[in-house]
């Protein structure tokens, strides 16, 4: 009997052990928090929120902070629209309030809403196409509430990366830019027919010119050539010329040399002759004073021809 009360007694205890270690490994792997407290509230989408599924992870900046718990839809027959409300469970241990900061250690969610507390769809891998919940800060997006919808507090949705992306391409005239390229298309079509039907005349025109060119080029080599020959055999002839130049200067030269210093002896004789001190001097003064007498006679003897002009026939009368 007592044997049978131990193995019972060990039995129940490996249970026990059993049971705490699958609770500890559900508790560490699958995220459970049996004794955490947790808060549910509601973002309201409009938008597709494609590839989001109950039990995605919800993040602040990259930390989890919750998890979605139900996904619905609604339809409003008022404004005839479509709603998904998305319930969130929010984890309050992953979110705690600095000490000493006012307002009490309790964190208000309709403060962080003030604050621009808003929720955006946000696209986790491109290949499985899966999506979850960012929320974050942005006061530039405006806080619009669906009372209508839900009754659970409700955090003000943004449009996600992804959708902002959508909507710009959407706003792009894809229409007008295909029928511009069309027209493009049509005219690159139209030029190269005409290119095609055109470029073999230009090409044989551009030949032809190319060999007109090459024959220009040809008779300008040998203009050139011709013309370097006749400048050669010119400035032979030049240098011929200088030298010939340059020969009867250095005989001009000498000439020249030779006829002044005959000019310079002429001249010093000149000199010795005018000196006052010379014969010759001398002789020409009295030469000159017997030319002045004479000359006086002459002027005397025409003054009395003037007078008397038979005095060159019949002479002075005694």
């Amino acid at each position: 009997m007592s044997e049978n009360t131990s193995k019972k007694t060990q039995i129940g205890a490996f249970v026990v052990i059993g049971g705490v270690l699958l609770l500890f490994i559900v508790m560490a792997f699958g995220h459970l928090r049996l004794f955490s407290s947790s808060r549910d509230v509601v973002a309201v989408f409009q938008n597709s929120i494609s590839g989001l599924s109950i039990g995605a992870p919800v993040n602040f900046r990259g930390v989890k902070v919750g998890s979605v718990k139900s996904i619905t839809l609604h339809f409003d027959p008022k404004d005839r629209k479509a709603y998904i409300p998305v319930v969130i469970t929010l984890e309050s241990g992953q979110m705690h309030v600095v000490r000493d900061a006012t307002g009490g250690p309790r964190i208000s969610l309709q403060d962080m809403i003030s604050n621009g507390l808003r929720a955006g769809l946000n696209l986790q891998s491109l290949v499985t196409g899966q999506s979850n919940i960012e929320l974050d800060f942005d006061r530039s997006v405006p806080a619009t509430l669906h009372p209508r919808v839900t009754s659970l507090p409700e955090i003000p949705v943004r449009l996600s990366t992804m959708e902002k992306l959508k909507n710009t391409l959407e706003q792009i005239p894809l229409k007008d830019i295909s029928q511009h390229a069309d027209t493009a298309l049509l005219s690159v079509t139209s030029l190269s027919d005409e290119l095609h039907q055109e470029l073999p005349a230009l090409i044989a025109s551009m030949k032809q010119t190319s060999d007109q060119s090459q024959a220009a080029v040809t008779a300008a080599t040998v203009a050139i050539r011709d013309l370097q020959a006749r400048l050669d055999q010119t400035l032979g002839k030049m240098n011929r010329l200088l030298d010939t130049g340059t020969d009867q200067l250095d005989l001009r030269g000498r000439d020249m040399h030779v006829t002044l210093a005959s000019a310079t002896k002429t001249l010093e004789s000149l000199q010795d002759i005018l000196s006052s001190r010379s014969v010759d001097r001398a002789n020409l003064d009295a030469a000159l004073r017997d030319i002045a007498a004479t000359a006086s006679s002459l002027r005397g003897f025409a003054s009395d021809v003037e007078r008397n002009p038979q005095l060159l026939l019949m002479g002075r009368r005694p």
